[in-house]
Parts: C-alpha cells; structure tokens; sequence
C-alpha cells in the first residue's frame, strides 16, 4: 500500500489520561490536527499499567481512527510527542503514545509470526522470505516488536539477517506486567500474547538506526586464544604478542589494579564485556564492540562465562556502565548522527526509541534524559517508542538482541539521504 500525499509525514501523539477511553481520544485528536489524511502506518505503545484493558484498546481505536497497518506492543513506560510539546519519558504509570506516518511511493508490509511458524536455521532463505513476505530485491527496512517468553528471538534475527543481510532491523521486546504477568502484541485488528509482529518498509524511505549501549572500554584490547562456547578460557594481549597467554581472571585483575577508587568500585556491579564485530579493523572504538554480560568466574582455572557465544581469534575488551558514561556514549552517537545528516525537514523524519528499563529515570535520577538530548540534536523530529525488556539493533552489521541499551530507528525519505 502506499500513501496518495505528496511528502511524507510522521507525528507523534502522548496521552497520560488514567481512562483508557480518554486517553484514545486524546491521542485521535493529536494525530488529527497534525495529519491530512488517513495514516498508512500506526505504531502504537501501550503502558504495562493497563496490562488488564489491552484487549479494549484496538476497538477504542478503531472508533475514531481506522487505519490499513498498525502494529504496537505494551511497555513498561512509553515515549511520545504532545502536539508542540517535549518528547516525555513516562514510566510506571498509564500512557499511550502513538506514532503516525503517511509514506507515498513506500511500501508497506506488516506481519506476525508465531515461534513454532519461524523456519529453523538450516532453512534456506527462500523460507525466510516467504513467512515475512517482501523481497530482498525490495531493500526493507524493519520495525521489530516481539513476545519477551518467546525463546526464538535470536534465532529470528539471525535467519532475517540470513535473508535480507542489508537490512537495517530495530525494535525491542514487550514489557511484562507484574500483576498479568503478559505482554501485549498489536497486529492490525487483533491482539496477540505471544510471537513476534512487524512491518517491512521499503522504496522511499531510510531506516538509520543509532545503537547507545552506553559503556566505555577499560584496560587493553585482548584476543582469545582458548575458549568454548560461551566460555573464555585464555586471552593474549592484542598489542604485545611476545606476552604469554593468559587467563581472563588474571587478565582482569590487572586491569583492577590500574582503576581509580571509583571505577574499581563501579566495576563491582557494572562490569561488562566487549566483543568486536569486524574482524579486520585496527584501530577499535567503543562502538564497535558488542556488548554482553559477564556470568561469572571460575577461581581455580581462571575461566570467564559470557552471555553470548566467543570464538578463537576474536578481540575482546572489559567495559564499565554508568549514567555519565551512558550520556556521553549517546550524545557522541548523536553529535556524529546530526553532523552526516543533511538539511531536511523535521516533518519528513520520524524517529522511535526503543529503550531498556534499566535506563530511564533509574538510572540517570531524572526524567526524559535519553529522549531530550535526542531532540537537542535532532531538534522537532517527532519521537515514539517504549521501554523494553530487550532491545534490537545492529552492531557491525549484525542484528542482536541487547540489554541496558536504547535503540533509536531514525526514518527518513531516501530521495534525501545522509552522507557518508
């Protein structure tokens, strides 16, 4: 399907009305004073506060905004646009935030898997593409939204990158409420519990996507010489060849030693591990790493369990997290972002953000703090999203699912694209 206007539009609508009803009619009337005609494309994000009434939402919206493609999912807080207003940040408590788009001459396709529909990765991608629907030669972008019980995320993202390999994916996984204890899934006219929905966009249009995991890199790069699995078992260091091998304890314990009082203590309950994801570059930055969590140590042999597979040959670097870090690894991605971008109008982008609940409010002790030095740098770009339990986004060309990060998916008309 595509949109009869002439340029495309993108608008964000918030409601914190605590009445469902209220809240649905508000955000109708945001979208309608912004908005010409009928949308082609609603994303909607509901809080995990109204986990009891998801199955009320869909027909409320329906009454007074029909559209041809929706898809959505429950958060646990959401971020939305008022008409001429901040982008918020709401987090545990009821809001509905809505982004609309009308897309002329883009592509629009929606879809919804179930697990046990999901090809296995020895499939070909012919099977892939059938279930999504959209060719490769069509170029599309994805907008991911899935189940947090459902057991085959990566295998999704792996067999999607399998089949369209330069497709940019983003998206993130549904809160879970601690009362229902389940997650909402919004796929056109129905709700769903379970699975994964998506919408591939594809002809005039760019999917960017800005990947803040908000760490910073310690000590020297490493390669692993022995390991298994997820398990690391000896490493050398990358600059001095001629130094024996040795176990990631110990290497670890010396890179304890050269902290400061405040990063040693920080590294008692944020330290983390950085994986490179291009093999040939020399000269590593922190964004070039992917980032995972270390599980544990083994004293007596000095053996480091990750969360993610490690292979011989790989280069590996320690990293801490913090607030001041996670603000400045994001204000860097945007600064370089912002100074790609061309002159376009603000109108034609649309932007979502699909952040961990571990950032937010709790980390940074104040509000609105990712979403805010966004619109510093990408000033009245309209800004949807929510808060996850995991987020999608590539990393060297690889989609992963990611934890304590914020995904931006920026979304602009190709016929004006970035540099570089």
């Amino acid at each position: 399907m595509s949109a009869t206007a002439q340029s495309m539009q993108w608008v964000s609508a918030l409601s914190t009305r605590p009445s469902l009803e209220a809240a649905v009619r508000e955000v109708a009337d945001q979208l309608r004073q912004q908005l010409p005609a009928t949308p082609d494309l609603v994303m909607v994000f509901i809080s995990s506060a109204f986990a009891s009434e998801y199955a009320r939402l869909l027909p409320l919206l329906n009454e007074v905004m029909p559209v041809p493609c929706l898809i959505g999912c429950s958060g646990g807080g959401v971020v939305g646009t008022p008409v001429a207003g901040n982008t918020l940040e709401v987090e545990q408590k009821p809001a509905l935030s809505v982004c609309a788009a009308m897309l002329p001459n883009v592509a629009v396709k929606s879809f919804y898997l179930r697990e046990h529909d999901l090809p296995d990765l020895d499939s070909s991608p012919d099977d892939w593409i059938e279930k999504v629907g959209v060719s490769p030669a069509d170029s599309p972008s994805f907008i991911l939204m899935a189940d947090p019980l459902t057991s085959g995320i990566n295998e999704l993202l792996q067999g999607l990158d399998f089949a369209y390999p330069d497709a940019v994916k983003v998206g993130g996984l549904a809160s879970v409420s601690s009362f229902q204890r389940s997650s909402g899934l919004f796929f056109n006219d129905t709700l769903q519990t379970e699975g994964i929905v998506g919408v591939a966009l594809s002809g005039n249009i760019v999917l960017d996507a800005i990947v803040a995991q908000g760490c910073r890199p310690i000590g020297e790069t490493f390669r692993v010489v022995a390991g298994e699995r997820n398990i690391v078992l000896e490493l050398e260091a990358v600059d001095d060849l001629s130094a024996a091998p040795q176990t990631p304890l110990v290497a670890l314990q010396n890179i304890l030693k050269e902290l400061d009082e405040a990063d040693r203590a920080l590294a008692q309950n944020s330290l983390h591990i950085g994986i490179a994801q291009d093999g040939f570059k020399e000269n590593l930055h922190a964004g070039d790493f992917l980032i995972r969590n270390l599980l544990g140590v083994d004293p007596k042999i000095g053996a480091m369990a990750i969360a993610d597979r490690i292979r011989v040959g790989q280069r590996v670097q320690f990293h801490l997290r913090d607030a001041r870090t996670s603000a400045d690894d994001l204000e860097n991605l945007l600064s370089r972002y912002q100074s790609q971008m061309q002159r376009e109008s603000a109108t034609q982008i649309g932007a979502l953000l699909f952040s961990c609940m571990g950032r937010g409010e709790g980390l940074y002790q104040k509000p609105n703090f990712d979403s805010h030095l966004f619109n510093q740098y990408l000033e009245a770009v309209p800004l949807s999203g929510f808060f996850c339990g995991g987020e999608i986004g590539p990393v060297g060309g690889t989609t992963f699912l990611h934890g304590y990060t914020s995904v931006f998916g920026i979304c602009r008309p190709s016929a004006q694209s970035a540099e570089g």
